[in-house]
């Protein structure tokens, strides 16, 4: 077997190099080689190979035959055969062209391409440098079984005289090249159980994320999933090959079977496709403060924002109330002030926290002749969780029953201290009706602001609060949107919670298209592929088809999340489920005209459950009753709830047909009220104790069929036939049970009333002396 060597001195002298420049090209990929003398495997001769080749390009190939032979002509013959001499060592890529300058020379006669033709046998039998394997020494016995089993045996029988004569070097060279093989295939063989050897020394690292199933970590440890389930199980984990462990779990377990682990880090969609990064302070921006107004209700929130923006807003809500929150721009003194208005009932507690958290300052409207309410409270409470500076509007000053002092001193109790009596909250009477006020309320709107230097980033993608939604018959979904930084404009793509889609209309406060809106401002969109819920934040992307795929994330996590909550029977609430059977269910569907309402409704709804009935909405959502809300409550049995909606034509006829309970109503209250009616019908009932009446023991005497008879003088009351009887021994209980039988004189009454006589006898009991009394009473059923 041939074996070419190619050692480094070599090769650095081919290219015409030194030997440090090819060393460190070796060493740069490879281990450094150690001396110049070392032979260079095929692999680090490729390397050599492609970088000498990138470093050293040439323009064209005619540089080679130009520039090559003026160089040969100007050296002396001895200087030209020691370049020869040295090209001969030169490796096969560079012959070509020193084969093809010599050619390209001009030729004169016949005598002069003979000499080039005999100079080029000697290169081509120097290419290759031959090793004689012959004088390696191998143990050939070993293989001696092996060869004859590779050979037929027809030729190992034949004994021809040209075959046994044979030629002996062709057959010394065959058994070189089979001894070379060998040799070679021992040692790969060697190679490849050192590798396995070092590889099972060597730990195997695995990149582990924050959740991990078994059979998926068994994978990256190329272990079994019995491995991994075994190792669980002895440490009391019990899981199966589709659970999740978390990483710290996944952490031992790599550990304990010998894996090195490295944390590994998943981006996720929103880091991504979000715009997250930190504004300088050369891009930010002044802008406008957003104050939320909050209080009880009927305080004069909307009447003080009304007063504020010169326009009637209370006249179009039913019974005073703000039903869904509003968003205004008012310009005050040249300055932008948004305001948010937020309802003041007990059932919009969600609402009012959303609008806490969105905002800058907190106007809290107190009503001079009522004083501190529960939900006054509450929206305090909103305010110092989002941390907001509050400004007190002590309203209705006009009338004559206002005390706004007894407003300072509740306020107090609450750590809001008037800056009058040395605290730092702002205190404004104002009138609503009259205007008084208004003026001062603002101006210390934008005094607070100004103190609050609120800066922003209009130059970039926007993000911000969804204020509210609502779903339009003829429009589809539609957003109201608070932009808190960057510019939304006409055309951007938009993901606010689950819902995705891309901005098509944009209206103002004033009912206005606009193009943009920056930040501080309230627009209303539509374009949203769904109605989104109210307090998510939205923001403003790049990739559509990333910003379905996180929405479709964000769908599952939801109904993963209500799988959840739906456990399932185990020993430890089997009872609990068993007692809740007997609960009875009210099933309920609403529906609304806005996102908020309809949240609002459902948890009030669901608030006045008790201990024997409880009330569940099914579902809930916003726009007309339609045919799959009536199919729906015929098939589960519900009521549908309609908050300022109506059903349509086919829906109203399918609800007749299919007898589906369907009630309307445009203030919360008659809703509450009229749901706690039905409820008390499905209630079971409950009974009191009724005494009729008590008889003394005057006589007693013993009848064979029937058992003791005692003889009654009736004293208070009556007795009845019908009723159950306590027998009392000196004001002590004795027996319990039920009139056998009530006779006077010979007939069989029904009752005996108080002054008469009358002969009674207990069902089932005897023990009846002179002196009992028997108290006769009965169970009736208490009105819910």
């Amino acid at each position: 077997m041939s074996f070419i060597k190619y050692r480094l001195r070599e090769v650095a002298s081919d290219f015409g190099t030194n030997p440090k420049e090819i060393s460190e090209i070796v060493g740069t990929y490879f281990e450094k080689p150690k001396s110049n003398t070392q032979v260079l495997t095929d692999e680090e001769l490729n390397v050599v190979f492609d970088s000498m080749t990138q470093n050293h390009e040439i323009d064209s190939l005619e540089q080679v035959f130009t520039a090559k032979p003026a160089q040969e002509a100007k050296q002396p013959k001895s200087t030209q055969s020691s370049q020869n001499h040295r090209s001969d060592s030169r490796p096969a890529q560079s012959r070509p062209a020193q084969n093809n300058q010599n050619n390209s020379q001009p030729r004169r006669d016949n005598n002069t391409t003979k000499p080039a033709a005999k100079t080029a046998e000697p290169e081509r039998k120097r290419e290759r440098r031959v090793v004689d394997t012959s004088a390696v020494q191998v143990n050939s016995a070993r293989f001696d079984d092996r060869v004859d089993s590779l050979i037929s045996e027809r030729a190992q029988n034949f004994q021809g005289g040209k075959q046994r004569i044979g030629n002996k070097n062709k057959q010394q060279n065959k058994n070189n090249k089979f001894k070379g093989n060998k040799a070679r295939n021992e040692e790969q063989e060697k190679m490849r159980r050192l590798q396995m050897e070092v590889a099972r020394k060597a730990p195997l690292t695995v990149k582990i994320p924050d959740e991990i199933t078994v059979g998926e970590l068994a994978s990256r440890m190329k272990k079994t999933a019995g491995e991994v389930i075994k190792l669980l199980m002895k440490n009391g984990v019990m899981a199966a090959i589709n659970q999740t462990i978390d990483y710290d779990t996944a952490e031992f377990v790599a550990t304990e079977l010998g894996c090195k682990v490295e944390k590994e880090v998943i981006i996720t969609i929103e880091e991504k496709i979000f715009d997250e990064h930190e504004d300088t302070a050369e891009e930010l921006e002044s802008r406008a403060p957003v104050v939320v107004v909050m209080g009880h209700v009927d305080h004069g929130k909307t009447s003080t924002l009304d007063a504020i923006r010169k326009t009637k807003v209370t006249a179009g809500e039913a019974g005073g109330i703000t039903q869904h929150i509003g968003a205004y721009t008012v310009d005050v003194d040249g300055s932008m002030v948004t305001f948010l208005d937020t309802p003041g009932h007990a059932a919009f507690t969600s609402m009012r926290a959303r609008g806490a958290m969105c905002t800058d300052i907190a106007v809290l409207v107190v009503a001079a002749d009522d004083g501190i309410m529960p939900q006054t409270i509450e929206s305090i409470n909103h305010a110092k969780a989002a941390n907001l500076p509050i400004i007190v509007a002590v309203n209705k000053m006009d009338k004559p029953t206002a005390n706004p002092e007894r407003i300072m001193q509740q306020l107090t109790e609450y750590e809001l201290i008037p800056e009058e009596w040395g605290g730092e909250t702002i205190i404004c009477p104002i009138s609503a009706k009259t205007g008084d006020g208004i003026d001062n309320l603002l101006e210390m709107i934008t005094l607070t602001a100004e103190m609050l230097e609120l800066k922003a980033n209009p130059n970039r993608r926007a993000k911000g609060s969804v204020i509210e939604a609502r779903l339009d018959k003829n429009r589809g979904p539609i957003a109201t949107l608070l932009v808190q930084n960057g510019t939304l404009k006409q055309g951007d793509i938009l993901i606010a919670g689950t819902a995705v889609g891309r901005v098509r209309v944009m209206t103002n406060d004033k009912g206005r298209t606009v193009k943009t809106a920056g930040p501080s401002v309230p627009v209303e969109i539509t374009g949203l592929g769904d109605v989104p819920s109210p307090g998510d934040e939205f923001n403003v992307v790049t990739d559509e088809r990333m910003a379905r795929e996180l929405v479709e994330q964000r769908r599952q996590e939801q109904k993963d999340a209500l799988a959840a909550m739906n456990t399932k029977v185990t020993l430890d609430n089997l009872f609990a489920k068993i007692g809740e059977g007997e609960m009875k269910e009210l099933k309920l569907i609403v529906k609304a005209d806005v996102q908020g309402s309809a949240e609002a409704v459902k948890a009030s709804l669901e608030k006045i459950s008790n201990e024997e009935v409880r009330v569940k909405v099914i579902h809930a959502g916003v726009g007309a009753i339609n045919e799959s809300d009536i199919l729906l409550a015929s098939t589960a049995g519900a009521i549908i709830v309609g908050f300022n909606v109506r059903p349509d034509a086919a829906a109203e006829a399918n609800g007749h047909r299919a007898n589906v309970d369907m009630r309307f109503y445009r203030v919360i209250y008659d809703a509450i009220d009229e749901i706690e009616s039905a409820m008390k019908g499905m209630l079971a009932p409950k009974y009191h104790e009724v005494v009729y009446g008590h008889a003394e023991v005057r006589l007693t005497y013993k009848v064979s069929a029937i058992g003791t008879v005692a003889g009654c003088m009736v004293k208070d009351g009556k007795v009845t036939r019908d009723a159950q009887v306590r027998v009392l021994r000196d004001n002590i209980v004795i027996h319990e049970g039920e009139v056998g039988s009530l006779q006077r004189f010979k007939d069989a009454v029904k009752e005996v009333t108080a002054g008469y006589e009358c002969g009674m006898s207990i069902l089932k009991f005897n023990d009846i002396k002179e002196g009992d009394i028997f108290e006769c009473f009965g169970m009736e059923e208490i009105k819910q």
